[in-house]
């Protein structure tokens, strides 16, 4: 498909803040594979492939139903994705299932508690989300378990390929642009609020960001 010099643009800029968005984190050994569920069921694949790689023992799918999901599904995130990794191998009393939570703070909030009530005290977290997720789900994570440490990582997808998937799914490229944008909000106000630690934000990154409100690509700000 050839894209115009306005969808070029859009392109361009929207690639800057998923680069940003991605963490980059080295794999180490853990004491729980944390998957933060969602829409994308790759996420919950991602999971499924590091407990078989032995990076962790224990398996943890965390999601209820969100402000997408809620629209899509009737069964909730965790649900589903740990039916995923059963049906990719892994063993059911490697899982756990927390599906309340209907944002990131509570999959942090509401999984301590399901530790804390099955007398699990894990020190290290290998946290899975979708790519652009990765830095907010990380400054999450720091803020409301700081005692514990993380490394985030993310189905190994391109820009390009995650866009292609989604034009055809539950998402069109445009919404993940949107979500894409939105998410960048929330890693500058959020922080102010207490639900994250600060991440600092490049001046060209922030110049995308504003590029792509003034373009359209609003739909997913808070306000």
């Amino acid at each position: 498909m050839i894209l115009t010099s306005m969808a070029n643009r859009v392109h361009a800029l929207a690639e800057k803040i998923w680069r940003y968005h991605l963490m980059n984190h080295q794999l180490s050994q853990a004491d729980v594979i944390l998957v933060l569920c969602s829409h994308d069921i790759r996420v919950a694949e991602r999971g499924a492939q590091l407990f078989h790689a032995k990076w962790a023992p224990l398996l943890i799918f965390s999601g209820g139903l969100g402000t997408i999901t809620k629209d899509i599904w009737d069964e909730p995130e965790a649900d589903q994705f740990a039916e995923i990794a059963v049906g990719l191998g892994v063993p059911k009393d490697k899982i756990l299932i927390e599906n309340q939570s209907s944002n990131t703070g509570e999959n942090i909030l509401f999984t301590r508690q399901l530790l804390a009530e099955k007398n699990l005290d894990p020190v290290r977290f290998i946290l899975v989300q979708k790519p652009y997720m990765e830095r907010r789900s990380f400054a999450t994570f720091r803020k409301l378990w700081p005692e514990k440490e993380v490394i985030v990582t993310s189905p190994q997808v391109s820009f390009d390929a995650y866009l292609r998937h989604y034009a055809s799914k539950y998402l069109t490229r445009d919404d993940v642009i949107s979500i894409m944008v939105g998410d960048l909000q929330r890693i500058k106000l959020y922080p102010e609020k207490g639900f994250q630690i600060y991440q600092k934000i490049p001046d060209d990154v922030w110049s995308a960001y504003e590029e792509l409100v003034q373009s359209g690509y609003n739909q997913r700000l808070i306000t």
